[in-house]
């Protein structure tokens, strides 16, 4: 009995083990071929629907204000505008906060990131970038003079990895303008960083300018923000008004300007749109978001196939006066109506 016991437990195990084997293998069976189906499946996809590689893109930005911020976003249209919006193309933002080793860094970790394109905003930012690649494609806005910044060879034919919408003014045109609202004005302040060569540039061609219109430029220069306000305050009592080419550095501080300036009774006159919506009393400049529209756009050619060596650099055309109402009732300054009607006015 206990024999007949025995053999019958045997029996049962010997068949659960079969069982257990055949399902196993029935298993593996089937997730081996659910396997090369998906494998087909994917190739199929693959041959007839061959996904796009998303591009990534590395942006520098100098600083904060307005100017480049409103060049940052129109860059982002503009790439939507030409075909990469958001499930085409990665874009990863970093600003330096203004220093020169920190944009120099994050060059470097785009460079390590091996993104497809760096998108520069500023001298400084664009001179960092270049200092550390040679060999990924990259596009500027807010750079005044490429050429001096040693970015590219010329302004047609870069011969470098980089290209870009220069945000060059009519520097002149500006000086105008102040002469024009303020006849009388002889003594003028110019207020910018040394060591930044947009800056030093444009202050050059104010300086050849200037004479021609009867005014005389006095320099009041600074290294960093902190210095702004103290530099405005120097200027009190010497000048009938200021003026601020588009500097980065006091671009950022610009209202520290704005009320040095407007607690004495001297106008600023600025040379884009966001330094007059921060307080500056008039500008006839440029429109930085259209700029990083033409950027992105040029950035796209560039993601499709183009060399930035190839591509000639953009320069700024359209020029729009905007008056701050604010500032001008403040200061008790009539504008002439013909400049008024043909400007655009913030509060």
């Amino acid at each position: 009995m206990v024999k007949t016991v025995k053999t019958l437990l045997v029996l049962l195990i010997v068949t659960a083990m079969v069982i257990s084997g055949c399902g196993a293998n029935q298993s593996s069976q089937t997730t081996s071929s659910q396997s090369q189906s998906t494998g087909t499946s994917n190739a199929q996809t693959s041959n007839s629907q061959p996904s796009a590689k998303v591009k990534k893109i590395g942006i520098i930005q100098l600083v904060e204000h307005p100017a480049l911020d409103a060049s940052r976003d129109g860059f982002v249209e503009g790439l939507k505008a030409a075909g990469f919006a958001d499930d085409k193309v990665e874009v990863e933002v970093k600003n330096a906060q203004g220093d020169f080793a920190t944009a120099q860094t994050i060059a470097e970790g785009f460079k390590g990131e091996n993104v497809d394109l760096i998108y520069a905003i500023a001298t400084p930012a664009v001179q960092a970038a270049y200092n550390v690649t040679k060999d990924i494609p990259i596009v500027f806005s807010a750079v005044t003079d490429p050429v001096t910044a040693k970015v590219v060879e010329s302004l047609d034919k870069p011969n470098t990895n980089v290209t870009g919408v220069s945000d060059m003014t009519p520097i002149e045109e500006q000086l105008k303008l102040l002469k024009q609202i303020l006849p009388d004005s002889k003594n003028v302040g110019i207020m910018y960083n040394a060591g930044e060569v947009n800056s030093v540039v444009q202050v050059d061609i104010a300086k050849k300018a200037a004479p021609a219109l009867g005014l005389n430029l006095i320099d009041a220069t600074v290294s960093t923000s902190g210095e702004v306000s103290q530099a405005a305050q120097s200027l009190v009592g010497r000048v009938d008004a200021i003026y601020i080419p588009t500097d980065n550095t006091i671009a950022s501080s610009i209202q520290a300007v704005v009320k040095v300036a407007n607690a004495n009774k001297i106008p600023v006159i600025g040379s884009e749109e966001g330094m007059v919506a921060g307080g500056a009393l008039i500008t006839k400049g440029i429109n930085y978001y259209n700029l990083g529209v033409d950027a992105g756009k040029m950035a796209a050619e560039i993601l499709n196939g183009k060399k930035p060596a190839d591509i000639p650099v953009v320069l700024p055309t359209n020029m729009d006066i905007v008056v701050n109402k604010t500032t001008m009732d403040a200061l008790g300054i009539k504008i002439p109506d013909d400049i008024l009607k043909n400007s655009k006015t913030v509060e």
